[in-house]
């Protein structure tokens, strides 16, 4: 289980109805997948927001759907934080045909197993973390992200 320690920065995010619980499930999920207890910090925030934390931390001037700051193992039973941005994320959904929900979903469970040690670098990485999104979004009954 994840204890969540959820801040809204961005007042879109007050359109999402649900969004609290839909995080939690969300994070209950992915780390159920990854064999995790802890907490994490996830911030909700504006493009503006995800920009400057890109550029701060991966020299990338752009706003990103969702960004991953892993806590040192020290720090356990904190896992790290992790930020997803309502543009970006809105404007993907919108892109795909998918539920805001869904994509906030995936990002998040993508988000946390970056902070369980996963990454997609690598093809064979990207394998691996792929199907364990797949089967954490298949537990909440939304389909495959990558079809």
């Amino acid at each position: 289980m994840i204890a969540l320690d959820l801040r809204i920065d961005a007042p879109d995010w007050a359109r999402v109805d649900g969004l609290e619980a839909a995080c939690r499930v969300a994070l209950d999920a992915g780390a159920h997948m990854a064999g995790l207890d802890g907490e994490v910090s996830l911030l909700l925030c504006d493009d503006a927001t995800s920009q400057q934390l890109n550029q701060t931390w991966r020299g990338k001037n752009t706003p990103t759907d969702v960004l991953s700051f892993p806590a040192a193992p020290q720090d356990r039973p904190f896992l790290g934080d992790i930020a997803v941005s309502f543009g970006v994320s809105w404007r993907d959904a919108e892109t795909r045909g998918l539920e805001l929900k869904q994509h906030v979903s995936h990002l998040l469970i993508h988000g946390l197993l970056h902070l369980a040690g996963y990454d997609h670098i690598e093809d064979a990485d990207a394998v691996e973390m792929e199907a364990l999104e797949i089967e954490a979004l298949a537990s909440l009954g939304w389909p495959d992200p990558y079809r």
